[in-house]
């Protein structure tokens, strides 16, 4: 072979290893038009534009947050090799045609840092529905912004920009604990230092706060499990086709697995097939798949969705039970099936072995550790210095007026 055709076929590679990348980044963008719609969903409607506003600036202020520090925290360079910390300095930047990719030579630079800063934000919209429905909108903002530019890309860091999970041996393929467990453990302090709605827990009773729309968390159930072709089928890092149809085939499969074990865990249980069980099923499925998408055969997949669908609904129940209130399911979701996603990957698949499950333990241990402390911390200061919490006559009338001054449905009759 001639060495034009060579450099022919090479270029032709890197441009569609490119391409996948980038409509990759684009279908992880839409997850946070996701994210909104089924946080929205499961809300009350007199918060709907608060969260809209949340939903509508996490993104923005985690790609800048991103630019200007992230990247380099997440990925400092060789130099870090199986450290805990790590920076290369403020902003991105590199030659004029973009093509010096710090951490995969199959595209450009500017691809990498885009499809990595789409992840960052994820972490932050994770917690906002958790927290939803009661908490300062400025506060919140603050804490996202301070939470997406430090403590996200120093765990991401310690695995994939080769820190010391790298060295040990910890395997997370797209961030069931690098991103779903690290938005869930600061969700969880952000729970805890909040406290619940108003009315949600009374003399000993669970009061239903019922969303005011299924078809928007409906929507934002679709639209997420659209979005994670690209979150995992990205993570491959280049167009592979046998890897990323394989990954695309392990993601579906758990998804819908997730699916029919909440559906039939909730029925079982509630003596009632709950529409929001089954979504919530649907986004364990995904979350638990993440780990080890790409480890996984198609039978494997079916059982770590079906068990993730499973554990969501018994999850969501014992977090009422003890009264952390989670409007949407988040801590369950992202926090507890991220870390069984986690496990998973030490008890099936190709890595399947209690070395390997002893070394995912470690992993996850040493994530929520760090992200336990970080946002605690963070949260506390944050109390002391701003208040976490609207007054009890704004959350009363709704985040919208109290916050925004304005309804999201001016023209629909209030229900009394």
């Amino acid at each position: 072979m001639s060495h034009d055709v060579v450099n022919s076929v090479s270029n032709n590679l890197f441009t569609i290893n490119n391409l996948w990348m980038m409509i990759a980044t684009a279908l992880v963008f839409i997850m946070h038009l996701g994210f909104a719609t089924l946080e929205v969903g499961l809300t009350q409607s007199k918060n709907t534009v608060n969260i809209l506003f949340k939903n509508s600036v996490i993104p923005a202020i985690g790609i800048i947050t991103y630019s200007i520090i992230g990247f380099d925290l997440m990925y400092p360079g060789s130099d870090f090799a199986g450290k805990i910390f790590g920076f290369s300095g403020f902003g991105i930047g590199t030659n004029a045609m973009g093509l010096t990719a710090k951490y995969n030579q199959g595209y450009t630079y500017w691809t990498d840092f885009l499809f990595q800063g789409m992840f960052a934000a994820t972490a932050a919209t994770i917690v906002s529905g958790a927290v939803a429905e009661r908490i300062k909108l400025s506060t919140f903002l603050v804490f996202s912004a301070i939470f997406v530019a430090i403590a996200y890309p120093i765990t991401g860091m310690w695995k994939w920009g080769g820190g010391f999970l790298d060295t040990m041996g910890f395997y997370d393929f797209a961030g069931s604990t690098l991103v779903h467990s690290v938005g869930g453990w600061a969700a969880l302090m952000g729970v805890i230092f909040l406290g619940p709605r108003l009315g949600k827990y009374k003399k000993n009773r669970i009061n239903a706060i019922p969303g005011h729309s299924m078809p928007l968390a409906v929507i934002g159930v679709f639209l997420l499990w659209l979005g994670w072709f690209g979150f995992n089928g990205g993570s491959v890092l280049s167009a592979d086709p046998a890897e990323v149809s394989l990954v695309l085939v392990t993601t579906s499969l758990a998804a819908s697995a997730g699916a029919i074990g909440a559906m039939l865990t909730s029925w079982v249980i509630l003596k009632t097939p709950d529409i929001t069980m089954l979504l919530n099923g649907i986004l364990a499925g995904l979350v638990g798949i993440t780990a080890g998408a790409d480890l996984m055969n198609p039978v494997e997949a079916i059982m770590i969705g079906f068990i993730s669908g499973i554990i969501v609904v018994g999850s969501v129940l014992f977090f009422d039970k003890i009264k952390l209130d989670d409007p949407v399911g988040a801590l369950s979701v992202h926090l507890v099936v991220g870390i069984f996603g986690t496990l998973a990957v030490g008890i099936f698949g190709e890595k399947a072995g209690i070395n390997q499950l002893w070394i995912q333990f470690k992993g996850v241990l040493a994530v929520g550790v760090f992200i336990s402390i970080f946002s605690s911390a963070l949260w506390f200061i944050l109390k002391k210095s701003m208040g976490l919490r609207v007054t009890e006559e704004e959350e009363l009338d709704g985040l919208d007026i109290g916050e925004h001054g304005m309804e999201a449905y001016p023209d629909f009759e209030k229900a009394v």
